[in-house]
């Protein structure tokens, strides 16, 4: 199994960036998918998740600014981050759930004020 992130960067405030996660060795389509994150000096946090039938649910810091989506042709999952803000800084992993939990090697996003 291999999850694979992409899109971080360094952004300004009110800035938008997009992640990217490509899975590969499951069955993505049977997969509930997540994205978690990591600031320094704290504990990996939970940020959005989508079910195998595109359920979606956020945590209460990022809603009504965040989207996560699904592509099951693609075996890709998205997470969308608009209106960014300094405290949004972490390294952002992706997360797969089947029988076992699988984890990405993490993005960085950097919100500079």
């Amino acid at each position: 199994v291999q999850l694979v992130e992409s899109g971080g960067g360094l952004v300004q405030a009110g800035g938008s960036l997009r992640l990217s996660c490509v899975a590969s060795g499951i069955s993505f389509g049977s997969a509930s998918m997540g994205w978690y994150r990591q600031a320094p000096g704290k504990q990996r946090e939970f940020v959005a998740h989508i079910s195998s039938v595109g359920t979606t649910n956020y945590a209460n810091s990022v809603k009504g600014r965040f989207t996560i989506s699904r592509d099951n042709a693609k075996n890709t999952v998205y997470l969308q981050m608009n209106s960014l803000k300094p405290e949004d800084t972490a390294v952002y992993y992706c997360m797969a759930r089947l029988t076992y939990i699988y984890w990405g090697q993490g993005t960085q996003v950097t919100v500079s004020s």
